[in-house]
């Protein structure tokens, strides 16, 4: 799932007209790797902060808007359904796809009776 920092990312690359491939060299990763950093599959290592503010020129705003989507990409926790069964992975998927959707006063009613439970 893409998330902030794979959104400011791509935006950087084109607004400067880079390629995937030129921001991954100047980060001195592979395209791959940027990829799955773009897209919420690993997350960014903290060297990155300094070097894109350094190799795109960031200032200011940028550089706070950067701090930003680094610390939420870096502490975003992510649910490993890899051993899961097919179904349970499916239900999991469609709660999280509803889950703005629900009623939040009926899910912490659900929740206070689980932990009474």
């Amino acid at each position: 799932m893409v998330n902030n920092f794979g959104k400011f990312c791509r935006k950087l690359r084109i607004d400067k007209n880079e390629l995937l491939y030129d921001m991954a060299a100047k980060l001195g990763v592979s395209s791959a790797f940027l990829s799955k950093v773009e897209n919420g599959k690993k997350k960014p290592p903290q060297e990155w902060r300094n070097l894109l503010i350094e190799k795109y020129d960031l200032e200011g705003q940028k550089i706070r808007e950067l701090d930003k989507c680094i610390f939420e990409a870096q502490n975003y926790n992510s649910i490993d359904m890899s051993g899961w069964k097919e179904d349970d992975r499916m239900m999991m998927l469609s709660f999280a796809r509803k889950f703005s959707n629900l009623d939040k006063d009926i899910l912490r009613q659900f929740l206070e009776e689980e932990d009474g439970n």
